[in-house]
């Protein structure tokens, strides 16, 4: 009975030594040997830069598709300041002026403000989409659903863009060619 008691102490003590190790031991990071896919770490936050107007005009809207990301290109012809913009994903895109829902195929809206207008001084169209609710043709995209006019109004463009998910984006300006820029909206396929 003696030898069981001393037993049962020292394991106690043992086992309360350990325990008091445990809870003031920072915590062990697991290791991760997960990388993000195509090393992409770009977030699904919105995208601003600038706050003024470009000047420019756009002039085409396309789109491609990659191993990692779907692609959408705005051409803006002769900017002469910075291209400003503004890209978050919303609950639902809002026609320019009117403020009518532009309705989007796809688990996820993405709201594209370029701050330059899609008319010249003149108010004649820089770019005037064949079909207002399908400016490309995201059909075999592994992200896009679909891009849509939502209108160019006071000195600002705004497109719609319908993704299969909230998942991340990049977003950046590419000068030329010539003295023209491109908006580059990319989606990655999955997180």
């Amino acid at each position: 009975m003696g030898a069981r008691r001393v037993w049962g102490r020292a394991g106690l003590g043992a086992v309360a030594a350990a325990g008091a190790l445990l809870l003031s031991a920072p915590a062990a990071t697991p290791a991760s040997t997960a990388t993000p896919y195509c090393g992409i770490r770009w977030g699904s936050l919105p995208k601003v830069s600038g706050s003024g107007y470009s000047l420019g005009t756009i002039d085409d809207v396309r789109s491609g598709r990659h191993g990692c990301y779907d692609r959408l290109v705005i051409d803006i012809d002769s900017p002469r300041r910075a291209v400003s913009y503004d890209v978050r994903y919303v609950g639902s895109v809002h026609e320019d002026g009117s403020g009518r829902v532009v309705p989007l195929r796809g688990g996820a809206d993405v709201q594209i403000v370029v701050r330059t207008p899609a008319y010249d001084e003149d108010y004649g169209p820089t770019y005037e989409p064949a079909n207002r609710r399908e400016l490309v043709n995201t059909s075999g995209y592994s992200t896009f659903r679909q891009v849509a006019w939502a209108g160019s109004f006071e000195g600002q463009t705004t497109i719609g863009l319908g993704t299969r998910a909230r998942l991340p984006m990049r977003v950046f300006v590419l000068d030329g060619p010539g003295d023209d820029a491109r908006l580059v909206i990319d989606v990655a396929h999955r997180w």
